[in-house]
Formats: structure tokens, C-alpha cells, sequence
């Protein structure tokens, strides 16, 4: 049954990316979690001054670390954390829900820390915060209840500790 299922969604992903129509469709007939309000703060001080903490959707981890878990069909509610000054190269991608060939290529497509460390180099930003946090952003049914009431703010409170005082989230 999993081999199917991967297949299924691999040429979901295809004809989604091939025929937009296609993805409006299905996201009509598809039931979303609608947040209550914006979760915003003011920056406090210059960005200059402020460390910048990283978030992925986008199924990133080190190699090191078990892969998300791709065969429960509404998702994997987990994270993975991982140092921000990781090389590159350990890094790797477990999500079938998108086409992640480009990142597969450049992690930097769905995971910047390039980008973040030159500006950081450069002045724009203070610093880094010193753990990455990744999840699979494909998550459905009792799982979106684990990933809100537990997972989500188990990652601010860290973040928090870290002193983190903006995050860039980037999903897949």
C-alpha cells in the first residue's frame, strides 16, 4: 500500500505543479485550519541588534536524524532540530509532498541559511539563533491538534530561550 500512496502523491505533486487549476480545485473541496488572529510583535530593537531564528515546512534534517514519518497519510506532527552552523552536506529532505528536486540541489531553496549568514556577515542582522527547527508541512486530522497544542509551542518556548527575536519561516 505505501509504494502506492507514494506514488499517488508523486503525480499529485506533478499535476499540481503542471496544472495550478488543478490545486484550486482540490483546495476548494479541502478543509483548512483558519488561525485566530495574527501572531505578531514588534521588533523590539534594530535588526542589527537582534538574532534571527530559522523555521522550516519543508521536511529538512541532518541524515543523522530519523526521517519523518511518510507512511501515516495525515502526516508526522514531530520536529527536528538541528544546529544552525550544520554543514550543507548533512543536511537531507523526507516529505513526499512536494517537489523538492531544486532543494535536493540547494538546500538553500527551501531552507536559506545562506542567505542568513551573509547577512549576518554583513551586518544587516546580529546573530543567528543557534538551532534550526524543521517540520513536515504536510499535516492533517488529530495530528494538526498535537502539532498546535504541543509540537508549535514546544519550539517557541525553545526559541525563546535561545533569545531569539524574530523567526523566518519557510514553508515548502
Amino acid at each position: 500500500m505505501g509504494k502506492i500512496q507514494d506514488l499517488k502523491n508523486a503525480i499529485l505533486v506533478q499535476l499540481f505543479k503542471h496544472l495550478p487549476w488543478l490545486a484550486e480545485r482540490w483546495a476548494r473541496g479541502h478543509q483548512f485550519v483558519e488561525g485566530k488572529g495574527i501572531p505578531w510583535a514588534p521588533l523590539g530593537k534594530p535588526l542589527r541588534e537582534s538574532c534571527i531564528a530559522m523555521v522550516t515546512t519543508a521536511g529538512v534534517h541532518l541524515k543523522s536524524q530519523p526521517p519523518f514519518n511518510m507512511e501515516d497519510p495525515d502526516g508526522d506532527p514531530t520536529l527536528r532540530a538541528f544546529p544552525a552552523d550544520a554543514d550543507k552536506d548533512d543536511l537531507t529532505i523526507t516529505h513526499k509532498y512536494y517537489d523538492h528536486s531544486a532543494a535536493d540541489r540547494d538546500i538553500n531553496v527551501v531552507l536559506p541559511i545562506d542567505r542568513l549568514r551573509e547577512l549576518t556577515e554583513e551586518g544587516f542582522i546580529g546573530r543567528i539563533a543557534p538551532t534550526l527547527y524543521s517540520f513536515m508541512g504536510h499535516i492533517d486530522g488529530p495530528h494538526l491538534k498535537t502539532l498546535m497544542e504541543e509540537t508549535a509551542p514546544e519550539v517557541a518556548e525553545r526559541l525563546l530561550r535561545e533569545g531569539a527575536e524574530a523567526v523566518v519561516l519557510t514553508p515548502a
